[in-house]
């Protein structure tokens, strides 16, 4: 009995020993811990994603600094362009600043034991400096995307002529940068650790001025679709003259408010051009006689001559009220045929050489006679030209100085020069014009001068040639 309490007794100072050993050792293994963890991050700790568990401040730092190094920055430029900076191309070092020191102060190191089993994530901002602060500016410099040849200018949207219409060619956007900008983005991007930059976001390329979608572009476009949209087709009868968008375009010009009109000026050059073309008024002719010669015929008052104020006039403002017409132009002076040879197929023709004069009503002869004209001896020659009929009446009294002479048919077609009935002649032809010839009238036998007279009519075209 007494040997079994003396075992108890000295079983219990053996556990009772074990504890306090057990106690002493938990107690100076918290004790380490505590002073273990015043310099060494806790277990579990992240520190801008390095495992710093159990690492001293100096430590995590060098775990800083290799995350400085190995910085690069990715420049994208326009069209997914990439370009890349690093951090020794940019002459960046880290700048210790005791922060990872700081963070350890401040973790609850008397918890170190319950540590283990937790995260605990921290950022650390890494302050950088330049080894060498021209480096940067010069790595910059050097990128593909800096380098002039490389640069594409932006180009403005405008306006283009198709060959059919005018539409608007939209700007191209280029690839030119402002280098000063990107020289202060990339700066301020690698300055905030920023490990890409986009300088199309950064707005640091140069832009058009203008775009496809700007107001007075499209006020302009479509003025000068309708300014061109005119096309006038000018009837002369075996002929024709079309104006239209390749003629008018080069008319275009700008009023002082801006907007696009047409030059008068072109418009009336124009119409004067048509009328040295086409006008045959005055104008020296080729004709074909009755016997198949060729005569150059000059002067007279027949044929067709363009009112140039009157069409100018009417031609502007067709074109800027954008109007499609077939027309005949305004006439000051016009004719009965306006083909090609505008004499047509019906006209007096007088032959003073050989006395003879016919008359063609739509191409058929109706008249072949001998005449007698102005007396040449005396100077009241016939005038020769194209003359257009003046007048027709019957009967009627021709006057002159010291004469009075009644006639039956009487057609002037050159002031007072005209044909007429001369009853008073038994004889017309040969050479009797030349002393005995009248006072530049063309006389006719009656029955000859009544058949032009009831087939004719005023501004029939009346032919005169030697």
């Amino acid at each position: 009995m007494g040997e079994e309490k003396e075992k108890m007794k000295t079983w219990k100072k053996v556990v009772i020993a074990l504890i306090i050993i057990l106690l002493i050792l938990t107690a100076a293994a918290y004790g380490y811990g505590v002073h273990y963890f015043t310099d060494h991050f806790l277990p579990g700790s992240q520190v801008n994603s390095f495992n710093c568990s159990y690492k001293t401040a100096d430590e995590t730092e060098e775990l800083l600094a290799k995350e400085v190094q190995a910085y690069v920055l990715t420049v994208e430029t326009r069209n997914n362009g990439k370009e890349s900076i690093t951090a020794k191309e940019a002459g960046l070092v880290y700048k210790p600043d005791n922060g990872a020191a700081k963070l350890i102060r401040k973790q609850d190191r008397y918890k170190w034991f319950l540590a283990f089993n937790q995260q605990k994530k921290y950022k650390l901002n890494t302050d950088t400096e330049y080894d060498d602060d021209k480096k940067l500016t010069k790595t910059v410099k050097s990128l593909k995307c800096m380098q002039k040849d490389n640069m594409e200018k932006p180009i403005d949207a405008c306006i283009k002529d198709n060959g059919e219409t005018y539409e608007i060619q939209p700007e191209k956007e280029g690839t030119t940068l402002d280098t000063k900008k990107v020289q202060k983005v990339i700066r301020a991007a690698v300055s905030a650790g920023d490990t890409t930059v986009n300088l199309e976001k950064k707005d640091c390329y140069k832009k058009p001025s203008v775009y496809k979608d700007d107001k007075t572009l499209k006020k302009d476009c479509d003025q000068l679709n309708k300014l061109t949209s005119c096309v006038i087709t000018y009837d002369f009868s075996d002929r024709s003259e079309q104006l239209d968008r390749n003629t008018i375009k080069d008319w275009l010009t700008k009023d002082e408010k801006g907007n696009y009109t047409i030059d008068k000026n072109q418009v009336a050059a124009y119409v004067n051009n048509l009328g040295y073309k086409y006008d045959t008024f005055g104008c020296t002719r080729t004709f074909t006689t009755y016997d198949g010669r060729q005569k150059t015929i000059k002067g007279g008052d027949y044929g067709w001559a363009i009112d140039q104020t009157t069409e100018t006039d009417w031609l502007y403002n067709a074109i800027l009220a954008g109007t499609t017409e077939v027309r005949q132009p305004a006439y000051a002076y016009s004719g009965l045929c306006r083909d090609t040879n505008d004499i047509g197929n019906t006209y007096v023709e007088i032959d003073l050489t050989n006395q003879r004069m016919v008359f063609y009503k739509d191409g058929q002869l109706l008249v072949d006679t001998p005449v007698v004209t102005g007396c040449i001896n005396k100077g009241h020659g016939t005038p020769s030209g194209c003359f257009a009929l003046d007048a027709m009446r019957s009967p009627a009294v021709l006057k002159g100085t010291g004469y009075a002479a009644p006639v039956t048919y009487w057609m002037p077609f050159s002031g007072g020069v005209g044909i007429h009935d001369a009853t008073w002649r038994s004889q017309f032809g040969g050479q009797i014009y030349i002393t005995n010839g009248s006072h530049g009238c063309v006389n006719a036998p009656k029955d000859q001068a009544a058949i032009i007279y009831n087939n004719i009519s005023v501004g029939v075209p009346i032919v005169v040639y030697e």
